[in-house]
């Protein structure tokens, strides 16, 4: 069996969905990866590689045709779309150990073409953190959390900001 034989892209799901098949690289070999961006390369396909480890990046051959990004462990393959109008969304992180999560959102959602603010480092264990930016918060129509260890941050952030 070879390593082409271990996936089966769905290069159709542009057309039934509007989005592109994005590629969860954890768990998969460097030799997957590579074979799955080739063959995306062959057919003028691009794609979001998510949770693509820095050690897994390193031992790509396609590594100097993706944009990749330690912190978020994302890369783009082929050209994101262009980013357009204001920020709608808002990536409300907790700690700083929140932040690989939310900058993986971001990432995530500048590969769409759209736009985010990314707020960190407002748990509630500084809740003085948090209302210091309420109101940048609230002119956001969509809010994103992120927030490990206890999750309170997204019932406090429920009870601020209207859904």
């Amino acid at each position: 069996m070879s390593v082409q034989d271990e996936f089966t892209l769905d290069f159709a799901r542009t057309e039934r969905i509007g989005l592109e098949e994005a590629v969860f690289a954890a768990g998969k070999s460097p030799a997957q990866i590579d074979a799955i961006l080739a063959a995306a390369d062959a057919r003028g396909a691009r794609f979001l590689v998510t949770r693509l480890d820095p050690d897994r990046f390193a031992a790509l051959h396609h590594r100097d045709r993706l944009d990749y990004c330690p912190v978020s462990r994302t890369a783009f393959f082929g050209e994101p779309r262009r980013v357009e109008g204001p920020a709608r969304i808002a990536i409300v992180a907790a700690g700083t150990s929140d932040v690989p999560v939310a900058r993986e959102a971001e990432r995530t959602l500048a590969y769409q073409g759209h736009a985010s603010t990314l707020i960190a480092d407002v748990g509630v264990a500084g809740l003085w953190r948090l209302t210091r930016r309420i109101e940048e918060i609230r002119a956001h129509p969509v809010v994103i959390c992120a927030a490990g260890m206890d999750a309170a941050l997204p019932s406090v952030l429920g009870g601020l900001v209207a859904g």
